[in-house]
Parts: structure tokens; C-alpha cells; sequence
């Protein structure tokens, strides 16, 4: 029988909006994640594809999202955080696309469809490189997947042990999750397992707008 530790994350909200906590990496992209799906139970919106959120651990050795996906599993979306630093294009106030971390970019077409989401529903938002990390994205490619990968993250001053982050950047990261699952996918064709030359993506697509409801949590 194993034991469990449980840690006090001990944490602080200033009335400025700041959120002062321990190991907010990743315990405030799970709680974006659990806003996003309290949203959807509550609007219960017509999904246009099967979404699946994951929990994982141990990103950073390299397991991950690296045995739980299914096969017809075509687009992941990981969620970390985006340490602030000298060097670094993120920020405590927006979210964060990232354009690639230590083990190389993100699929372009994924990565564009949700910068065109962010930049259409006038979300906050950065673009980056993580050239010192890696996430749950690498050791799914890793594993042998065939999926298109991209990430989110939240600017958060320090990890792994007291860190900062601002709420602004929390509602920004889950309004963009909120937008995204209730899209279609970047690409239409990856539906098939191996499709025709035809329709091969050579631009990135254009987010636009839904007119029916959409969750944007606000909380």
C-alpha cells in the first residue's frame, strides 16, 4: 500500500488580481481546465468533435500524454506554464501560444488556428519559445502518435515552488480552451487516416466566429 502526500499550496489572491501560491505549474492550468468543463456542463453546447481533457504527470521525463491517447485522437492541445524571464516573450497578464519547446516546433497549422482564435474573439495573448522545457505534446510524437500538437500556458513568475501568476492570464488561457474545443478541427481533412493530395493544407485556416453560443468562462 502506498502512501499519499498532500501539499499545502498555501495560496494568497492580492487585490490587485495577483494569485501567490505554491506549484501553481500545473495545478492553475488543471483548474482552467475544470472551469472550461464546468462551462460546457452548464451551456451544454452542440461539441463539433469528441473532446477529451487528460491529467497527466511526469511530462518533464518524458511519459505524459505518452500512453492514454486514442488512435483517432488528431489534434492535442497541451496546457503548461510559460515561465516569465529575461529572454522570454511571455507575460503574467495574457495567454501564451508557443511556438515550439525543447524538442522542436509545434504543428504550424494547429499552432496558427489557435493564434487566428485568439486574435478573432480578441483574447490576450503572446507567442513564445520554450527552449528549456519540455510538455506533454513531445512525449505523445514521441510514443509514435500521428497528431497534430500545439500548446497554451499561462505566464507564471518562477516554478516549482512559489510562483506568481495574475489572474487576467487564467481567464485568457480558458477562454481560448473554451473557443477551441467548440471548434472544428484546424484542418478538415484529418479525418482520414491518410487522405488524398487534395485539400492538403498549404496555408494555415482561418478561425471565424460561430454565431451559435460559445462558453467563454469568466471566473
Amino acid at each position: 500500500m502506498g502512501d499519499i502526500v498532500a501539499i499545502d499550496p498555501q495560496p494568497e489572491v492580492t487585490d490587485t488580481g495577483f494569485v501567490v501560491s505554491r506549484h501553481l505549474d500545473d495545478k492553475a492550468g488543471a483548474a482552467c481546465l475544470l472551469e472550461m468543463l464546468e462551462g460546457l456542463a452548464e451551456v451544454k453546447p452542440d461539441l463539433p468533435v469528441d473532446c477529451h481533457v487528460l491529467f497527466t504527470i511526469s511530462e518533464e521525463v518524458g511519459s505524459g500524454a505518452s500512453a492514454v491517447l486514442h488512435g483517432d485522437v488528431a489534434e492535442l492541445v497541451a496546457i503548461d506554464n510559460g515561465t516569465t524571464a529575461p529572454g522570454q516573450n511571455s507575460d503574467e497578464y495574457s495567454v501564451t501560444v508557443g511556438m515550439g519547446d525543447m524538442t522542436g516546433p509545434f504543428d504550424w497549422h494547429l499552432t496558427r488556428y489557435l493564434l487566428g482564435m485568439a486574435q478573432a474573439c480578441g483574447i490576450p495573448h503572446r507567442r513564445d519559445v520554450f527552449r528549456y522545457y519540455r510538455c506533454d505534446a513531445a512525449s505523445a510524437v514521441e510514443a509514435g502518435n500521428d497528431i497534430r500538437t500545439a500548446l497554451l500556458t499561462f505566464g507564471v513568475d518562477a516554478s516549482h515552488g512559489w510562483e506568481r501568476i495574475h489572474t487576467d492570464a487564467l481567464v485568457s488561457l480558458t477562454r481560448l480552451i473554451g473557443l477551441y474545443v467548440q471548434s472544428p478541427p484546424a484542418v478538415a481533412r484529418d479525418h482520414q487516416a491518410l487522405g488524398p493530395i487534395e485539400g492538403f493544407p498549404i496555408t494555415a485556416p482561418k478561425h471565424k466566429p460561430s454565431r451559435k453560443r460559445r462558453v467563454e468562462p469568466t471566473s
